[in-house]
Parts: C-alpha cells; structure tokens; sequence
C-alpha cells in the first residue's frame, strides 16, 4: 500500500462505525426510550442509516419516524441521555482490524484525536470501556464545540488543540458527514468501508483513501 500523501502530522478519527460498531447500542437505547414514552420500536436499518449527524438529529428522526410529536423531544432527549449512560458499550464491539491500526498509528508518535458527533460524556466513556482510551492525546465529542461535522469547525479547532496544520492532519471516519468535515477544513480523508455511511457506497464519498479495516491505512 502507498504511504499515506500528504505525510501526516497527526491524526483524528471518527468513533461509531470507525473504531466501534455502536449500532447496537443506539438501537437498544432509543427503543427504551421509544417504550418508555408508549411508542413503537424503530427499525435497526433505520438507525444505521440516520445516526452520524449527532444525537439531537437522531432523536428527532425517530421521533419523526414512530409518528411522535416534535414536542416531546425534550423528554426523549432526557430519556436518551439516561438510558445511554447506563448502556454505553453493552451491545457495541470493537471493528476487526482496529487494535492493530491503532497501535501502527501510535507508533508513528504523532498527536491523536478521536472527533466525534457522539457527546463527549458518552465517547470517552466508550473509549475507556473498550481499552481504545490510551491511544488518544486528546477526545472531543459533539457537545465541545458549537457546530458539529459536517461542519469544518470541529477539526479546524481539533487540529489547533495538536498543534497540527490541517493540510497535514489525516481525518479518519467512515461517513460523508467526515468527508465533507474533511474537504471544508483543508483536512486529506481517509474512508473505512464497514461504517455506516446512511445507507450509500463510501467509495462514492470523495476521498483520498478507502480502506476495509484500519491496520491498511499504515504499511
């Protein structure tokens, strides 16, 4: 495999559907929250094809798609958060391929980042539970910053906390909402084909590399 162009200065990765597959997680916790508010339960394919653009999104597409009313967002949202924090990890597992891509990346001794739409609480509490904690230098979750990806926002500031140019910082994820992130903030992307990318081929997403685990991107 070529090395990665540009070379790399530092790193940031995606969480769900790049280093964790949490699909599991999400659907558990919003059809306890679906029970808990007396609506029907959502579909898994659904879910893999709305999460990405943050919890606040998620949650009220479900709502729209059980047929409940906008208004009781802010009980789901209350649910949601108290449902997860109990969950968190319990249905997810690690994607094959990520330990040791993790470890070749940590070798190379360059700053780490995991950037995520997932809030802060909830990823670095994932992070730990699944041993991943110890490979990033810093965490950011989708409630640190005022917008979230697709929004360049979020890496350019992640990219200042490194201490890293952008045009040299490898984002890593497995969605449009990275490659557009990515494209916005000057960032190269690295794409992985297992994640959920709302239901559409990842290697339509413009990017400079696709890969099928996350110990390809590093030779």
């Amino acid at each position: 495999m070529p090395a990665l162009d540009p070379t790399p200065t530092a790193f940031m990765l995606d969480l769900d559907g790049t280093l964790v597959d949490t699909l599991g997680d999400f659907v558990a916790v919003l059809n306890r929250v679906m029970a808990d508010m007396a609506w029907p339960p959502v579909q898994r394919d659904f879910v893999e094809h709305t999460i990405g653009q943050g919890s606040e999104h998620l949650i009220r597409s479900v709502l729209a798609e059980v047929g409940a009313p906008q208004e009781h967002y802010e009980q789901a949202w209350a649910l949601y958060q108290r449902h997860y924090e109990v969950l968190n990890g319990d249905h997810a597992d690690v994607f094959p391929g990520v330990i040791e891509g993790l470890d070749a990346l940590k070798a190379l001794g360059l700053p780490m980042a995991c950037l995520t739409n997932k809030p802060a609480e909830f990823a670095r509490e994932l992070l730990k539970r699944k041993g991943l904690d110890r490979y990033f230098d810093r965490v950011f979750g989708g409630d640190d910053f005022e917008r979230k990806k697709p929004d360049p926002m979020p890496l350019l500031k992640t990219c200042e906390a490194l201490g890293s140019a952008p045009a040299t910082t490898w984002m890593i994820g497995d969605s449009s909402n990275d490659a557009r992130a990515a494209h916005a903030a000057g960032c190269p992307i690295a794409l992985v084909s297992y994640g959920y990318n709302h239901g559409q081929s990842i290697r339509e997403v413009p990017a400079e590399r696709y890969i099928d685990r996350l110990d390809e991107l590093i030779d």
